[in-house]
């Protein structure tokens, strides 16, 4: 038995090899994430014989080039949640961390639970491609309310008002805000006050046509007559100009960025097999329905509901001690803060639409004519959602091949 700890960083790796009875085989050593010294390493395991087992933290995305070529080169690989590692104890009371003598301890992990190491699965191409997706749209959507915000902020200086008079839900083919395009071409309050209210209905009547947005006339008379109500602190120059020029422009790069990733999310998801299933459940829509299959993966990797409400981070594990038993624990968050994040967005849209006949929300209804706090029920009726995603789906892929279990 030899037991290979890796601890993984950015472009290399410590390497260390262990046996029973505390024997050091191979002192901790680098590895670059390189052809050539990734081709050393795997020739020098070769030599060691025996039964080899190798594991390594689950490091961002840097364990992947050297579990990959592993793998691919025939060795047992297993990557494991880097909690389980910090939370190991390599028998010493002093407080030691070095990327070598984190190796070490990687390596006796292997040994304590070498019988029960999960094996390492690569996620199949659209899987892996679509989390990707899935986490760049978060950031984008992040950069896209802090640059939204920042215009409100600016438009509230030169046409205050002007964000409220449009639906913020109006959008053109290219993921455009309606009033941003506007604000960007009748970009300060004056530049609608030189006209008459029916000269400026049909300036704006021939611009809806012109931007491919729907024209109504209320509308016209309300944004005329905020423009003749506001008070501009700033003035009509080419600063101003200037200003609200590329902060439009920024936001409108986001959100075409934004728009092209969603709709890539809806590609790759849809290539999945579990996708109708999912789609079919109340509080999945376009956006939601691909990030939680995103983020949840192939569901057959759980062994129960349990261990994915768990990876969600919205259990709440007992605490007892003694003659002590906690009757009233906060969620784990130990598990997916993406995942929490996501089914946490589906609980609220559930709750927004009330549909009696929906089983979570008549749960999360029944919570809350109980008293219970609005996290209290959204969190039990995020649980619980959960559960059914987990029933559903795996009802629907028991007759798929099921890769090890998490």
């Amino acid at each position: 038995m030899a037991a290979v700890g890796i601890d993984v960083s950015k472009s290399k790796s410590t390497v260390a090899v262990r046996r029973p009875g505390g024997e050091i085989v191979l002192r901790p050593f680098d590895v670059r994430h390189t052809n050539s010294d990734l081709k050393k390493l795997t020739s020098t395991l070769k030599k060691l014989g025996g039964d080899i087992r190798i594991v390594m933290e689950h490091t961002s995305t840097y364990w992947r080039p050297i579990a990959l070529t592993l793998k691919e080169a025939g060795f047992f690989v297993s990557v494991v949640n880097a909690m389980l590692i910090h939370d190991f104890s390599d028998n010493t009371i002093r407080k030691l961390k070095t990327d070598r003598a984190d190796a070490l301890k990687i390596a006796n992990y292997a040994l304590t639970f070498w019988d029960t190491l999960p094996p390492f699965n690569n996620e199949e191409e659209t899987r892996l491609l679509l989390k990707m997706q899935s986490r760049a749209n978060e950031r984008i959507t992040a950069t896209a309310t802090a640059l939204r915000n920042g215009l409100i902020a600016l438009a509230d200086q030169i046409f205050p008002g002007v964000n409220i008079a449009f639906d913020p839900n109006t959008k053109n083919a290219n993921g455009h805000e309606k009033w941003v395009d506007f604000f960007l071409r009748y970009r300060h309050k004056d530049c609608v006050c030189q006209y008459s209210m029916e000269a400026f209905t049909e300036s704006y009547r021939g611009w809806c046509k012109r931007k491919n947005y729907k024209f109504r006339t209320d509308t016209a008379h309300q944004i005329y007559l905020l423009a003749q109500e506001g008070v501009a602190t700033l003035p009509k120059c080419e600063s101003t100009k200037m200003l609200i020029t590329q902060a439009c422009k920024s936001l409108n790069a986001v959100c075409e960025a934004k728009q092209s990733t969603q709709l890539e999310m809806q590609r790759l998801a849809a290539m999945l097999p579990e996708y109708e299933v999912v789609m079919q459940m109340e509080g999945a829509g376009p956006i939601t329905g691909p990030a939680l299959m995103a983020e949840i993966g192939d569901v057959r990797r759980f062994k129960n509901k349990k261990a994915l409400v768990a990876f969600a981070g919205i259990d709440a594990p007992p605490f007892q001690s003694g003659t002590f038993e906690s009757k009233s624990r906060h969620v784990s968050k130990r598990g997916s803060p993406h995942l929490r994040r996501t089914i946490f967005i589906v609980s609220n849209i559930i709750l927004t639409r009330s549909n009696p006949e929906n089983a979570v929300y008549c749960f999360m209804d029944k919570k809350r004519s109980e008293g219970k706090h609005y996290y209290v029920y959204t969190v039990a009726g995020s649980a619980k959602f959960l559960r059914v995603y987990y029933a559903r789906v795996t009802e629907f892929l028991r007759s798929q091949p099921s890769p090890g279990a998490c």
